[in-house]
């Protein structure tokens, strides 16, 4: 969900911000829930950073002006704190040995159609786990860029605020990122094609 989608929150929320928090976390639960863990890799560590992220925000809003909080793009906001809470907790510990999953514990974002076939669910479920290795395999600029524009949903400008980063970089970053995720999605597909 966008801002578009909660345009009275920021003027709730300086109004009462205890009474209207918690729609606060319902609206972005699964934004920084799934931004965490595509950086983090691990859903415990995940659910710990979006727990923390709710927190800070909170602690935050408390001490803004009402003025300040209802003017607030809060998705970007709460992405960035979410992004650096993540990149904070992989500054602890090894990467993931694992592929990259979504918030229901699935390998990243490429649905199975409701009425597939068991064939073509495993297929899909294939794809999704080389689509999540790949990802995870890009350098880390770009793959922040393509999971907040193409995974998470933000616009550019919203990506280029949360990463603080010129409009235009991010674009690049996103595109070479794309860019980069098709050609490996060729190659192997094309190395599979050759194998016996």
């Amino acid at each position: 969900m966008d801002d578009n989608h909660h345009p009275e929150l920021p003027a709730r929320l300086a109004r009462d911000l205890d009474g209207s928090f918690e729609a606060l976390v319902v609206a972005y639960e699964r934004l920084v829930f799934g931004l965490a863990l595509r950086v983090v890799g691990d859903r415990a560590d995940a659910e710990e950073v979006a727990q923390d992220t709710f927190e800070r925000a909170y602690w935050a809003l408390a001490g803004y002006p009402a003025e300040r909080v209802a003017a607030m793009a809060l998705r970007p906001w709460l992405a960035t704190i979410a992004r650096n809470l993540a990149r904070n907790r992989l500054r602890r510990r090894p990467p993931p040995a694992r592929p990259l999953e979504d918030g229901d514990g699935q390998p990243l974002a490429v649905a199975a159609p409701a009425a597939a076939e068991p064939a073509q669910v495993a297929e899909r479920r294939s794809d999704r786990e080389l689509l999540a290795e790949l990802l995870a395999g890009l350098p880390r600029g770009q793959r922040e860029a393509v999971v907040l524009r193409h995974v998470e949903g933000l616009a550019y400008a919203e990506v280029a605020e949360v990463l603080g980063r010129p409009v235009g970089t991010v674009k690049t970053h996103a595109h070479r990122g794309v860019r980069q995720l098709r050609v490996e999605l060729e190659a192997r597909k094309d190395k599979e094609g050759t194998s016996p």
